[in-house]
């Protein structure tokens, strides 16, 4: 290992570390550690550059640390409990999915926005934010940069719908498991579910988890189903090599394992620490490849395209866990 490689993973682990402490502190403690690593990157890029004497370490980090990390991100799913006692749940997450998706897309072609910055923002709206858009990002071959702002986005995003849906359940108290499963279906990161759903109480917090769950188990077959599009758009060569990503294999393992091999919760817990500290890594370097000029350039209209997305799923979600 050289000298500049540790020194540029010992760059995006320090980030990581200031981000987890700042996270911390008050009103940040509501921001969350990832979309504060985002924002101190990009504005690192802005005011000081890219850091290309240490360029090895930080594309470790956006790369490898990454990849690590949506495997390990397996252990926080139980496949079982989704299956058997989260049906009506799974029906209503796949509704979900399936319409932010779509919708998004449909928006942002009547805005004409940037085509590949949306289908992130639609995956990591519908699905379960960073992590679904970091697994889905290698099949479609999409830039560091727009990796770097549709991360960003969601993770800002979320936060200011979940303090908007914890002011709303103070203001107009609701029946808890309605409101958990509210947040579940229609918050952008599992992070943004629990600081959401906590203010409905154990119930809440429990169903609302348990629904977010199924989103984050549809990224296996929406991964499938994106890898079948993108190879099927690629000329129609025999011989042509089909990129698969193969850490959604580890990511199905450890779900498995999750599943069926008893963990003690200690275990998980420092396993779920880890993956969170490299997770944060991870996204700083991606951070770093993003400038204003891209947001400014590309991010208006497709972050236009998500709000209304994110309103629209909101409304229409809230009156169908009303009547479940």
């Amino acid at each position: 290992m050289s000298k500049k490689f540790i020194l540029g993973v010992g760059f995006t682990f320090i980030i990581a570390i200031v981000s987890i402490l700042l996270s911390n502190l008050p009103i940040l403690n509501k921001v969350g550690a990832l979309a504060i690593a985002i924002i101190t990157a990009i504005l690192y890029r802005h005011f000081k550059g890219y850091p290309t004497q240490i360029e090895s370490g930080v594309v470790f980090s956006s790369k490898k640390l990454l990849r690590l990390a949506i495997i390990l991100y397996g252990l926080k799913l139980n496949l079982s409990t989704i299956v058997n006692e989260g049906g009506t749940l799974l029906l209503l997450d796949v509704g979900v999915v399936t319409f932010v998706i779509f919708f998004i897309i449909l928006l942002n072609k009547i805005i004409k926005g940037d085509k590949d910055l949306v289908l992130l923002l639609g995956v990591g709206t519908g699905v379960c934010g960073a992590a679904a858009i970091a697994a889905i990002s290698p099949i479609l071959k999409s830039k560091e940069s727009d990796v770097g702002i549709s991360v960003g986005l969601v993770a800002i995003m979320g936060t200011i719908f979940s303090l908007t849906y914890t002011l709303l359940y103070a203001l107009f108290p609701m029946d808890p498991e309605v409101y958990g499963i509210w947040s579940g279906a229609s918050l952008h990161e599992i992070a943004h579910v629990i600081l959401a759903a906590d203010a409905g109480g154990t119930e809440a917090l429990s169903i609302g988890l348990l629904t977010k769950l199924g989103r984050v188990f549809l990224l296996i077959p929406l991964s499938i189903i994106f890898l079948v599009i993108v190879n099927r758009k690629k000329s129609n060569k025999v011989s042509q090599k089909i990129d698969f990503p193969y850490f959604l294999i580890g990511f199905l393992v450890m779900s498995a394992i999750n599943t069926f091999v008893p963990i003690p919760e200690s275990v998980l817990n420092v396993i779920s620490t880890f993956t969170t500290l490299i997770l944060i890594m991870a996204m700083v370097g991606i951070g770093l490849n993003v400038s204003f000029n891209d947001i400014k350039a590309k991010a208006f209209k497709p972050m236009i395209a998500m709000a209304i997305t994110s309103i629209v799923l909101s409304v229409i979600t809230f009156f169908i866990t009303s009547i479940l």
